[in-house]
């Protein structure tokens, strides 16, 4: 049995505020980042199944930018910062004014993007880390341009086996008129669970 069947609603409004916290500190780096003021929508946090989480950023074959790493410490898992395109113009172009079509990206559009996705999934990490008091430490981050169903399944080989479930975080910073529109997709291994719950103060018995 999937272990997100067997949450109550308690530990889903657990997880729900992790990711409210994590978004939040997420959009404060992202506007340190650009050196502005953003406004950040308020994100929508759900828990899934792994199997659904492409449909999240539009379906499998949809085009997306995605920053993937693994976490390692006291609760492993894999973590994933997705944007479609569009957004990802956009970011690429606040932050270093370059206004370029995919297509035409090379090694430094390439690099900066890369940059701000280890940035904001690291802003991300540190919040959960200092949430739950636990050693949660993130590998080198990769960036793949792909359909994003062939990118959650090379990442998830690459990074090691997938949990059940993923706690996804969707939410868009504004900018003026302008809007980055960000995924993050939290995939903890099924054996960290307990040990996530714990630091919570959350009972949960995996074996139930």
């Amino acid at each position: 049995m999937a272990y997100y069947s067997k949450f109550g609603e308690f530990q889903f409004d657990v997880l729900r505020e992790i990711g409210n916290i994590g978004a939040g500190h997420a959009a404060t780096a992202l506007s340190k980042l650009i050196q502005k003021e953003i406004d950040m929508k308020v994100p929508q946090v759900n828990v899934i199944p792994f199997d659904q989480v492409a449909d999240c950023v539009g379906g499998s074959e949809a085009v997306v930018v995605t920053v993937f790493l693994r976490v390692e410490g006291d609760a492993t898992g894999n973590m994933f910062f997705i944007l479609d395109i569009d957004s990802a113009q956009h970011l690429l172009h606040q932050v270093t004014g370059i206004d370029k079509q995919v297509e035409m990206w090379e090694e430094l559009e390439i690099s900066a993007l890369h940059e701000m996705g280890n940035i904001l999934t690291g802003s991300y990490l540190s919040s959960l880390a200092d949430f739950t008091n636990l050693n949660l430490q993130p590998s080198v981050p990769a960036l793949a341009i792909d359909m994003a169903g062939a990118i959650l399944s090379h990442g998830l080989y690459a990074l090691g086996r997938a949990g059940d479930f993923a706690l996804t975080i969707d939410t868009a910073f504004f900018e003026g008129n302008e809007r980055v529109k960000g995924h993050f997709f939290l995939i903890p291994d099924p054996e960290s669970l307990p040990t996530l719950f714990r630091a919570l103060g959350v009972p949960f018995d995996g074996d139930n």
